[in-house]
């Protein structure tokens, strides 16, 4: 894609707002999620970003708290964890949603049936939500058996306010509320921005990319292929990066 007219929006704007999921966004997607480790270039680049004037930089991940520390919680960056069920403002995590999580060992059930039947799949919990990963695993059977696990959890995630987020090879059923379409709106609210970049890869960032939708100064932009309600799209984290640095000069 062509960046002018993305980077000359950016300069031109008083108020800027970026906000950027993390994996296969800013790093490529990894078997291991633990791999995903950012790179010097991408810390750099995002240190610069968050010392640009009148520039505020928000990161949105379905990772916990602990992993996306790990990862860039050295940066004095606002963080939204595990889909916007918990906030890092101003380095302390707060709560931004309420559940009760008696839905976990119903759908934890239907997740282990799934991993004992699929080699190489596994399951990862959250404080918010519990996710199914086939990426390691055989491509057909893995599909198949992720249409057969969404069959099963439906009843239980009508019943208990459930969202079933169907990404790239995982299978995450999380507390009705989180959701990066919600965060999004309220970090819109936070401020005036006259420029919001918006930057996401997977199915759950299209409901960042839905909750700019008609907003005059929303840029969103999809990474990879795939179906998507973004305007702009790149096709690679090393792009998205490319991208990033012309916004600091």
């Amino acid at each position: 894609m062509k960046y002018e007219e993305i980077v000359n929006k950016f300069r031109y704007a008083e108020k800027k707002l970026i906000l950027l999921d993390y994996d296969g966004t800013l790093v490529n997607l990894e078997p291991l999620p633990q791999n995903a480790i950012p790179s010097e270039r991408l810390q750099n680049t995002l240190r610069k970003l968050i010392n640009t004037k009148q520039t505020k930089v928000i990161i949105l991940t379905g990772r916990t708290p602990h992993e996306i520390d790990k990862f860039i919680g050295n940066l004095p960056i606002t963080i939204f964890a595990e889909h916007g069920a918990l906030l890092k403002d101003r380095g302390e995590w707060k709560k931004q949603i309420t559940d009760d999580g008696v839905w976990r060992n119903r759908i934890f059930s239907l997740m282990t049936q799934a991993t004992f039947a699929l080699p190489e799949s596994f399951i990862e919990e959250k404080q918010y939500s519990l996710a199914w990963h086939y990426r390691n695993a055989e491509s057909v059977n893995g599909y198949k058996l992720s249409r057969k696990l969404i069959h099963s959890a439906e009843k239980i995630t009508v019943l208990n306010s459930l969202k079933i987020q169907d990404g790239n090879k995982i299978v995450e059923i999380s507390a009705g509320e989180a959701n990066k379409g919600k965060s999004v709106k309220y970090s819109i609210e936070q401020n005036e921005y006259d420029c919001i970049l918006c930057i996401g890869d997977d199915k759950t960032d299209e409901d960042m990319f839905d909750a700019l939708f008609g907003n005059i100064y929303g840029i969103t932009i999809k990474v990879g292929g795939g179906k998507t309600s973004a305007k702009y799209r790149i096709e690679t984290p090393e792009g998205v990066i490319h991208l990033l640095e012309q916004l600091c000069d």
